[in-house]
């Protein structure tokens, strides 16, 4: 007489709270740095989103910005100055099943990652990057930045910054990213609509976020964005509108516009045009098809 085998049910998803995305490290950021508003807008977005953590991973390169990863609960890792995006698009290869959300600053992104930036951008990859934009190196303790404003004075331009800025906006639309935003700490509701709509988007999203420096950058304060910073949606803005998008991207001066300046769904993300990510699922639940002696002597290679 073969024995009764009782297959326990798949246990349930747990509840989640606003709690459930906390992670265990409390930030160190000083006090009233924008990035604790980033963070907070993230973990709403995902509990809005109703995202687990385990569905989600959060990447990371150098910086103040980038220490994020530690203080969320989900997927995360903290990678090399300006890489974030290369780790992000092998992460979303390998389980195109998860939410990749790469974060960072304004140095690691535009600066040392700006080629990687350019590059993912063209391939459009399912990724959201979020940068936080305070618009000078602050864990390196106050050095110009590459979208430092023209005459800033900082530690390493002592006599005023003689380069001009990037704007990231017209540069993230023109190398092809799907998804344009550019938010501000200091306005976290909307910060937390535009998340949502970058993580749900189906190709490469930015939200550049107005990320005040309260230590180092005396310049960009939240006292200077906050008359400034005008919401696109209050505009009756057409994020479709290609040249109205542009436009608005290189406003800048006693208004600058916030919110999502472009949008276009008709260009496949580059996991929806690889072959072998068509059928199958993702990489990592697969069979090596290779024997496990041979698979365990190339991990501890790489290792």
């Amino acid at each position: 007489m073969n024995p009764v085998i009782e297959i326990a049910p798949p246990k349930a998803a747990p509840e989640l709270t606003k709690d459930t995305y906390k992670g265990k490290i409390h930030p160190d950021w000083c006090p009233g740095c924008g990035d604790f508003s980033v963070l907070a807008a993230l973990q709403a977005a995902l509990f809005e989103l109703g995202l687990q953590p385990h569905e989600v991973c959060v990447i990371s390169g150098i910086g103040c910005s980038s220490n994020l990863p530690g203080f969320i609960n989900t997927y995360g890792m903290h990678t090399l100055h300006g890489r974030s995006l290369v780790v992000g698009t092998g992460v979303k290869m390998a389980n195109h099943n998860l939410k990749v959300i790469c974060v960072g600053g304004d140095g690691d992104g535009y600066g040392i990652g700006c080629n990687h930036f350019v590059h993912v951008m063209r391939r459009n990859i399912d990724i959201t990057y979020i940068v936080m934009d305070n618009q000078i190196y602050g864990l390196t303790t106050g050095q110009v930045s590459p979208t430092s404003a023209k005459g800033m004075k900082t530690k390493s331009t002592p006599h005023g910054n003689v380069e001009n800025p990037i704007n990231p906006i017209p540069l993230a639309m023109v190398g092809g990213a799907t998804y344009v935003a550019r938010g501000f700490s200091g306005k976290q509701k909307h910060l937390v609509d535009l998340f949502k709509g970058a993580i749900n988007h189906r190709g490469f999203a930015l939200v550049d976020v107005f990320s005040p420096c309260v230590t180092y950058n005396k310049d960009n304060t939240y006292q200077w964005c906050t008359p400034r910073g005008k919401a696109l949606e209050d505009q009756k803005h057409d994020p479709t509108n290609f040249n109205a998008a542009m436009e608005k991207g290189f406003m800048w001066g006693e208004e600058i516009p916030i919110g999502l300046f472009w949008k276009r769904t008709d260009l496949p993300a580059l996991e929806d045009l690889e072959p072998v990510l068509a059928e199958g699922g993702p990489l990592a639940y697969r069979e090596l098809g290779i024997p496990e002696d041979q698979a365990k002597a190339l991990i501890q290679e790489l290792l």
